[in-house]
């Protein structure tokens, strides 16, 4: 999981509330995780969706901070509604729930946007906080979806070019701070490496997200693998 704040929010208004859209096609899920995240007083559950094209429609009718996103599911999976999200330019940020930790779902799902990935074993702890993570701003991955995701960058080998090629737009020390977001380090630890102030890492993660027209830390990581610019190990 990559920490720090990228500069960004989704809480909505003054009131500080998460609001909370839960996409799952079975009914039991979706009522767990509502009673699980409405006793936190900073969460709200706002609305429900039974598939992805009802996703797709309650993203653009509630407007949520968060999306709790199943990925198998009827009529439309969770991947697929997660790039009409993304598409759609929704400040909606999807966070992708699923039983299955294989490689090709976290990479696809990551790749069409999600900010964060996490089991659905977890625990109410640990899903509370993925929520808040994510509308924070922050990266969320589970320990052993991003050793996966490391994994399959390496099986995919080569670089893309056209990403690669947008490298140029940054400066040395936005790339130093890429590769370092990349391998998971927060922002204090980021600072710390570099000796700089936690601020001026904040600054950087910023502008880097500008100039790559990134959504946000996650994407950012996946950037930096595809680039070639982070290998397993580095």
């Amino acid at each position: 999981m990559a920490g720090g704040d990228s500069g960004t929010s989704s809480t909505s208004g003054t009131s500080g509330i998460i609001r909370v859209l839960i996409v799952d096609d079975q009914m039991m899920v979706r009522e767990g995780f509502s009673v699980l995240l409405n006793a936190q007083p900073d969460i709200q559950v706002i609305g429900e969706a039974v598939d992805g094209r009802e996703a797709v429609r309650q993203v653009a009718a509630l407007n949520p901070d968060i999306v709790l996103m199943d990925i198998r599911m009827p009529e439309l999976n969770g991947l697929e509604a997660t790039r009409e999200i993304v598409a759609a330019d929704a400040d909606a940020k999807v966070l992708v729930l699923t039983t299955f930790d294989l490689d090709e779902y976290v990479y696809q799902a990551l790749r069409a946007g999600a900010s964060g990935f996490l089991l659905k074993d977890a625990s109410a702890r640990q899903l509370a906080d993925g929520v808040r993570v994510v509308a924070a701003g922050e990266a969320l991955l589970a320990p052993t979806v991003t050793k996966r995701l490391i994994q399959e960058f390496s099986r995919l080998g080569t670089p893309r070019t056209p990403t690669q090629d947008r490298v140029a737009d940054l400066t040395e020390r936005e790339t130093e701070v890429l590769v370092l977001v990349a391998q998971g380090r927060s922002n204090s630890e980021i600072a710390a490496r570099l000796v700089v102030a936690e601020s001026t890492v904040k600054t950087h993660v910023s502008r880097i997200l500008v100039k790559l027209g990134l959504r946000d830390r996650t994407q950012a990581a996946v950037f930096a693998y595809e680039a070639g610019l982070v290998t397993p190990g580095g």
